[in-house]
């Protein structure tokens, strides 16, 4: 025997099953079974309940103004209250010393940083000069708790 193909293969995963001797999956209940092979019941989705109360509108501790988009807002490093994420750019801005050229952009994962861009406009680069922690990691706010618990609800 060469070893390719034919039914002779260890555990014989591949032969169709004998009549009368069906492939079950448990727990799925059988709708239809014609000879050519088993059919099952598919799950229904039912789509989860949202709330219906709109998310609150916290005023911004730096402005004063209410912060619409709370899902874009960023946790405040003193305090564990929302704030805009332009007042945070604008306060952080105020506080370092920007260079020509220098400008603060959001890195991720609560960080912001001082970076300087450079290369031409068509192929852009950027150098982090300085990188400024914002939000704690360890630790999240209450309030993107209610964020998380409205949109991740499957």
């Amino acid at each position: 025997m060469s070893g390719r193909g034919g039914t002779r293969r260890r555990g014989n995963r591949h032969r169709d099953p004998e009549p009368g001797q069906e492939h079950a999956k448990p727990g799925k209940k059988a709708v239809s079974d014609r000879g050519e092979g088993v059919f099952y019941e598919r799950l229904r989705w039912i789509p989860p309940i949202l709330p219906t109360e709109p998310l609150p509108a916290p005023d911004c501790p730096y402005c004063g103004k209410p912060i619409k988009d709370l899902a874009a807002a960023v946790t405040d490093k003193n305090a564990a209250r929302p704030v805009h994420f332009d007042c945070i750019i604008a306060s952080i801005a105020a506080e370092e010393t920007l260079e020509k050229g220098d400008s603060i952009a959001y890195l991720g994962g609560g960080c912001f940083g001082v970076v300087r861009l450079t290369g031409s406009p068509h192929a852009p680069r950027f150098k982090i000069k300085k990188v400024v922690e914002w939000e704690d990691r360890e630790h999240r706010a209450e309030w993107r708790k209610t964020i998380s618990d409205r949109y991740s609800t499957t």
